[in-house]
């Protein structure tokens, strides 16, 4: 088993206060101008190359189609190597904290996204825009990236039977991240402050994730269930 540190709890009840302040400030009108601002620069500076190399780059959020498939085989990988079920946890985990939070946070607030064409465009809780046109807040690249991220360190720690080291954990948990973050706001996939949201959300979220003791969670003993982790 790979020995872990329990993550302190004041990071999470920052990272909770910062989306709510946040937040209350967008629904209160603050922060739009600056939206639309950087909206603005964005989709007046997109050349075919450096904007279809964002588009690319920006698969690193997905999630049905990148981050849910790379789940998947590291989960059947570590649980071939370990033929315990505990090896699915991570990726159900993902699922749960993901779809409870940031699907029903945007059908509740309602924004629409930069390239939106109707009218408060900007605004939370648009009284227009329906549907897929009006699920910006908070950005679930974001969101979603990190949590899967977060994931996938995991499952590629207990593949390794090590901690990873500073790069690896650089190479999977930031850089991915990062570039996920740049290319939403530069496609216009996302206002600034909804992946900024999704940042914080993504964060918190996945640091839940993290805390969990994997291989202490009680599973029924119909097979071996041992440590995966």
């Amino acid at each position: 088993m790979i020995e872990r540190r329990t993550p302190a709890w004041w990071p999470d009840l920052l990272l909770l206060a910062a989306f709510v302040a946040l937040t209350v400030a967008l629904v209160q009108g603050h922060l739009l101008t600056l939206d639309q601002r950087v909206a603005d620069w964005a989709l007046d500076h997109q050349p075919r190359v450096p904007y279809w190399t964002a588009r690319v780059l920006n698969y690193l959020g997905q999630g049905g189609q990148v981050l849910t498939p790379a789940g998947l085989l590291l989960s059947g990988w570590l649980y071939y190597r370990t033929r315990s079920v505990r090896a699915v946890l991570p990726f159900a985990a993902a699922y749960v904290v993901t779809y409870l939070t940031i699907g029903p946070m945007k059908l509740y607030f309602d924004r629409a996204a930069p390239r939106y064409p109707g009218p408060f465009k900007t605004a939370m809780f648009n009284p227009v825009a329906s549907g897929d046109e009006s699920r910006s807040f908070p950005s679930g690249h974001m969101g979603n990236s990190l949590v899967w991220y977060a994931v996938f360190g995991i499952l590629i720690a207990a593949l390794l039977r090590r901690t990873l080291t500073r790069w690896e954990f650089f190479a999977i948990r930031v850089l991915p991240v990062t570039i996920v973050f740049v290319t939403t706001v530069y496609t216009g996939f996302h206002w600034l402050t909804d992946s900024v949201a999704g940042l914080l959300l993504g964060l918190l979220l996945a640091r839940l994730v993290e805390r969990i003791p994997w291989d202490a969670i009680p599973l029924p003993r119909r097979r071996w269930t041992g440590p995966a982790f």
